[in-house]
């Protein structure tokens, strides 16, 4: 013989019965279980699809930046400027940088124009004056001035020194063209041996 188990009633004998559900609120409470699915799921679908956007286009600056094959125009950072000791005076116009790295050496490219007080500013800065300058002495080798397209063959004068330091602290070859005396043209070739 099977024991039969008790049957809960629908509703206890001490609790009003329930009235049935109406439309209204039933569609009401549809709609909020569905809103609360497409929140639950596409608040952070559209974060990932927002992040990945957001990835993608920094790796894509990045890369331009990184293969850029000549002078770039603008300001370089401000850690390149702290390594390589190239503090780009204000005020100045002109600004373009190019940073090459290898095993060997890493070197900065900056040319740069400015006042008279800018120049006397950034060669204090480099650890040197003016009167380290050398009239008609092109200090920037062949090399590098294929390297960034500069030619210092236009009016000048023009005047150069190699501020030499030990390792680590980077070598700079300065070129300055005083065509215009009020606004030095500056060029420089921060060289470091990692």
């Amino acid at each position: 013989m099977t024991a039969s188990l008790p049957r809960q009633a629908a509703h206890s004998p001490d609790e009003p019965p329930r009235p049935t559900e109406d439309r209204r609120h039933r569609n009401r409470r549809r709609a909020l279980t569905l809103l609360i699915i497409v929140l639950l799921i596409g608040v952070p679908a559209g974060y990932l699809v927002i992040s990945a956007n957001q990835s993608r286009n920094s790796g894509k600056d990045k890369e331009a930046k990184y293969s850029a094959t000549g002078l770039t125009a603008g300001y370089p950072s401000k850690v390149q400027r702290r390594l390589y000791q190239v503090p780009v005076p204000h005020p100045a116009d002109r600004i373009a940088y190019y940073e090459t790295n290898n095993w060997k050496t890493s070197r900065l490219y900056v040319q740069f124009r400015t006042s008279n007080a800018g120049l006397d500013t950034f060669l204090a800065g480099v650890g040197v004056g003016r009167e380290d300058l050398k009239q008609g002495d092109i200090t920037i080798s062949a090399r590098d001035q294929k390297i960034t397209g500069w030619t210092f063959t236009g009016p000048g004068p023009w005047a150069g020194l190699v501020h030499k330091q030990k390792n680590p602290a980077p070598t700079q070859d300065i070129v300055v063209n005083t065509a215009d005396p009020a606004n030095p043209m500056v060029y420089v070739v921060s060289r470091t041996v990692p």
